[in-house]
């Protein structure tokens, strides 16, 4: 298959997105993912602030308007007033998929006890995962080292795209063909 995979990255953050400071949570999920994917794939990059309502249309626009099998936020995951990120994604989930959030705080907590803060999730719209990062560039690094080699099954099992990794990836595969499941 010689189509790209479109994948949504949302940052989200009201600092950066009113030019406070840079981005660099958006850029860092970037830089893994051309590291991690042998598939090819196109980038959907969206910078907004906090607010719920943004961050749905946001996440229902690359899943709906734009064809992207997998949106990864980064930011707005703890538990401060103003983290609205995982209120947003569970707005506009078909289903909540529970394993991708322990599976996230489990690795986050190998690093730093505010690992148990994070209020990260996995979700699915449609044929679609969404999946919450957190901000620092260094713990999304760390989350998606630990947690990817699940995201390309749980994308075809929704009926989406066939994705390849690089053998950089736990529990991965650089061989043609979708990643395989244990059955056991």
């Amino acid at each position: 298959m010689n189509t790209p995979i479109r994948i949504g990255i949302v940052t989200v953050s009201d600092r950066a997105s009113s030019g406070e400071y840079e981005d660099r949570g958006g850029p860092a999920v970037h830089q893994w993912l051309d590291a991690a994917l042998a598939s090819p794939w196109e980038a959907f990059p969206r910078l907004i602030p906090d607010e719920q309502q943004l961050i749905e249309a946001t996440l229902r626009a690359l899943v709906d308007d734009e064809g992207c099998c997998l949106v990864l936020t980064t930011g707005g995951t703890g538990p401060a007033p103003r983290d609205v990120t995982p209120d947003a994604t569970l707005a506009v989930a078909d289903r909540v998929l529970p394993g991708f959030g322990e599976l996230m705080r489990a690795v986050s907590l190998r690093y730093v006890l505010t690992g148990a803060l994070s209020r990260q999730l996995g979700v699915s719209r449609g044929k679609a995962l969404i999946l919450n990062l957190p901000g620092n560039p260094r713990a999304i690094a760390q989350i998606l080292d630990g947690m990817f080699g699940a995201v390309p099954d749980c994308i075809e099992l929704l009926g989406g795209p066939s994705i390849e990794v690089t053998d950089a990836v736990v529990g991965g595969t650089s061989s043609p063909g979708p990643l395989h499941r244990s059955d056991a």
